[in-house]
């Protein structure tokens, strides 16, 4: 059957892999953000009393 040659499938393949590169560079912005949002160091303790607790 001429219809379904080889060529027809590398056809149907190279667009499935063009498409998911285009869909993958679209959301490559949104990706990164959901995975690691920005680091904020916790405020620094100045007080010497913040310490574990004695055992007295």
């Amino acid at each position: 059957m001429g219809l379904f040659k080889s060529d027809l499938y590398r056809n149907f393949g190279a667009g499935f892999l063009i498409g998911a590169l285009l869909v993958g560079a679209s959301m490559a912005g949104d990706i990164t953000a959901d995975i690691a949002t920005p680091a904020q160091a916790a405020p620094a303790e100045t007080s010497s009393e913040s310490g574990p607790a004695s055992a007295n």
